[in-house]
């Protein structure tokens, strides 16, 4: 094993990207980001506001879901005088719970902006909208 790839593991032992296959779940997880990415992508595409929201939701939430595998999963807590092995990094979990947070609150102020934009223009067709502003 050549010493970049060892340096960037972190270990000698492989543990890295470099020339090892996946786990059942990390290939699971791949699967399910994948699709959650291309529904968000498809919704926000939609000319429906609502859908347009649902997808920046979806989105929004495989971003964190994309975070907290990255940030390692079946790991221990890194707690003083655990045994060595994989620990799991509490930065990352707590990002994502604030990120999620946000997400609610940013969810919930999308929707009362598409409320109120059914209410002045009896629509939440884009295409129709759009007609009413020219």
């Amino acid at each position: 094993m050549s010493g970049a790839v060892i340096a960037a593991t972190g270990s000698g032992t492989g543990t890295g990207m470099a020339g090892t296959s996946g786990s059942p779940v990390e290939v699971v997880l791949a699967v399910a980001l994948g699709v959650l990415f291309a529904v968000g992508t498809f919704l926000v595409l939609r000319r429906d506001l609502v859908r347009v929201v649902f997808g920046v939701l979806i989105l929004s939430q495989a971003t964190n879901v994309y975070l907290v595998t990255m940030g390692g999963i079946g790991g221990i807590a890194p707690i003083i005088g655990h045994e060595e092995g994989a620990v799991t990094d509490p930065l990352v979990q707590a990002l994502v719970l604030t990120a999620v947070v946000i997400g609610f609150a940013t969810t919930a102020l999308l929707l009362v902006l598409v409320y109120r934009t059914y209410e002045e223009h009896g629509s939440i067709d884009l295409e129709d909208i759009g007609g009413a502003v020219r």
